[in-house]
């Protein structure tokens, strides 16, 4: 039976199993790092730090410190349009970050092309990499000591026989290759499953991550699958790279990798199949997905399409959350393990999902999409293949669908439109044409999400900042949180080589940690340029080499490798 989410928030109140597991990853000063920003935290312990001055759009600016950043203004967007090409930055000025800059009077900038249109997969794209490389190209290591894994945060996770199974489902799976799920917070592994019947019920059931060689603490208790259900299981990680192994990856249609490429922490099993079996029970009506409503900001509530709510890498990660007793050793995090397991405590991955689910939503009145769990500790949870399935069906407006500047999309450090297919095939997303410039939809993507973010943040700042923080040491509050990930988001995905600026001024405290935050609300407009990578030709290949000189004889153009990605935990997000 389908019901509305009861969030972990409010739950388990003030202190949350989310508020408890959402640990600081990274040092927040991270933050700063990722979008060349000196944090110059002196004569006093609080500083303000002008973001938007410190990109480049056709001129050099210094960072600008002062003690209250003021924004003020609420643009108004419609239409479709794509991002221009232009022969240099230059020519692309940046818009005003004055606080008295008038959105009303100011050009209106119509949202680019979300590139959301289209057929999803209809067979399983992508694979199960054998000899796995990095985004960057560089060889994955599967014969690492503890120490060298702790440093490199990448890990192996073996799949059990016949995963799919109510028995394969209650079979844990093993994080090796150096890695233990002690250091959860770095490179713990997460996975979730969600079972639809043919009568269009669903369920969710926690499979259990335990470090290779030990047992758990509690034995897991199976699900009740109906013959004929289509069974998903998605898989979250908190470190790099994450290496799936073992017959019952193969057995369980399971996906890691573009050719040797790691999609980096994304993961999954039976993803095309599942969507085609739900999307036609939604057709047919036994599969019923709730609307989202509304927000009490008067807005509909947002969803992890909403270009409001995704970050870096969108539609990663899962909700899943495990116990962890003294010794490492893991249990499902179940009502009886919680009371049986005397010192146990919660552990999860960061995810956009559970930032809706346990965060976003609550705070403003919404409720995600949830289903029956009997390893959840309220018996009740939502999931990420949920979240997709009522992104699809609920979202209006401009749909953020996983773009080729996702870290996790980069095959040899440049952008990959196959690749970017393959991680969008595991969450049900339209797929790219072949011939598709991936400058454009980076370029698109970066607009939308700067256009967009701000004005819904700005809108529920008074509610969010009452809110409690998913990782305070990043931002004090929600509020403050959205803020600094959205400017961390900038960053990663390389948006200020379109022209486009931080449209973020962070306060942060004498720790690093953003505690309020304020937005140019002015629109931009992205513009692609020969220094952004437009000119480039050679093309990439599916199982990479040192440098992309290969050929997949589908003409895809490559630009520029954009700087070195960094997950979550190391800029200072930790969602």
């Amino acid at each position: 039976m389908l019901s509305g989410h009861r969030s972990a928030w409010r739950r388990r109140g003030r202190s949350s199993r989310a508020a408890r597991i959402a640990v600081p990853l990274a040092i927040p000063m991270a933050l700063g790092l990722t979008l060349g920003i000196i944090l110059a935290v002196s004569g006093g312990p609080v500083t303000t730090i002008n973001q938007s001055a410190t990109d480049a759009c056709g001129a050099t600016a210094s960072p600008a410190v002062s003690g209250s950043p003021a924004v003020s203004g609420s643009p108004a967007a419609s239409g479709s349009t794509a991002a221009t090409v232009t022969a240099s930055a230059s020519a692309s000025p940046c818009p005003s970050t004055s606080a008295s800059a008038d959105p009303a009077v100011a050009a209106v900038v119509p949202p680019a092309a979300t590139f959301a249109n289209g057929p999803t997969a209809f067979f399983r794209l992508g694979d199960l990499a054998a000899n796995p490389v990095d985004g960057t190209g560089a060889a994955i290591n599967l014969n690492q000591t503890a120490a060298e894994a702790a440093t490199s945060m990448n890990c192996t996770l073996t799949v059990p026989n016949r995963p799919l199974s109510a028995q394969g489902l209650a079979t844990p799976w093993q994080l090796g290759d150096g890695c233990t799920i002690a250091n959860s917070a770095n490179v713990g592994a997460f996975v979730e499953a969600t079972i639809l019947a043919p009568d269009g019920t669903v369920q969710i059931y926690n499979p259990l991550v335990i470090t290779a060689g030990t047992t758990p603490a509690a034995a897991p208790t199976a699900p009740t699958i109906a013959p004929g259900s289509a069974v998903i299981i998605d898989v979250g990680f908190n470190g790099n790279n994450l290496v799936l192994e073992g017959r019952g990856a193969r057995q369980g249609n399971c996906v890691d990798a573009l050719g040797q490429s790691l999609i980096g922490q994304v993961s999954a099993c039976n993803a095309v199949s599942f969507y085609r079996a739900a999307n036609q029970a939604i057709a047919d009506g036994s599969l019923k997905v709730p609307a989202i409503g509304t927000s009490q900001d008067g807005q509909a509530c947002e969803t992890v399409r909403n270009f409001a709510l995704v970050d870096q890498d969108q539609s990663d990660n899962v909700i899943t959350t495990y116990l962890i007793n003294a010794n490492g050793q893991t249990a499902q995090d179940t009502a009886a393990n919680a009371n049986g397991l005397a010192g146990a405590t919660p552990i999860g991955n960061g995810s956009d999902d559970r930032l809706l689910a346990d965060f976003v939503d609550p705070a403003n009145g919404c409720s995600a999409f949830s289903a029956t769990d009997p390893t959840d500790a309220a018996g009740t949870s939502g999931s990420q293949a949920l979240n997709e399935l009522s992104a699809r069906v609920n979202q209006t407006g401009t749909n953020a669908v996983v773009p080729p500047n996702d870290e996790m999309t980069l095959v040899n450090g440049a952008y990959s439109i196959a690749k970017t297919n393959v991680y969008r095939s595991l969450v049900d997303q339209p797929l790219l044409a072949r011939n598709t410039d991936p400058n454009t939809v980076a370029a698109d993507y970066c607009q939308n999400l700067i256009n967009i973010a701000p004005a819904r943040n700005q809108l529920d700042l008074t509610r969010d900042t009452a809110f409690a923080s998913p990782v305070p040491a990043t931002g004090t509050t929600l509020a403050a949180f959205l803020g600094a990930r959205l400017a961390a988001s900038f960053g990663v995905l390389g948006c200020a080589k379109f022209g486009l600026t931080v449209p973020v001024n962070a306060t942060v405290n004498g720790a690093g940690a953003a505690t309020a935050v304020t937005y140019n609300l002015a629109q931009q407009k992205a513009a692609i340029t020969a220094a952004a990578g437009a000119g480039p030709t050679a093309a990439g290949t599916a199982t990479p080499t040192a440098s992309p000189t290969g050929g997949t004889g589908d003409g895809l153009p490559w630009s520029s490798a954009p700087p070195r990605r960094y997950r979550h935990h190391q800029n200072g997000t930790g969602m």
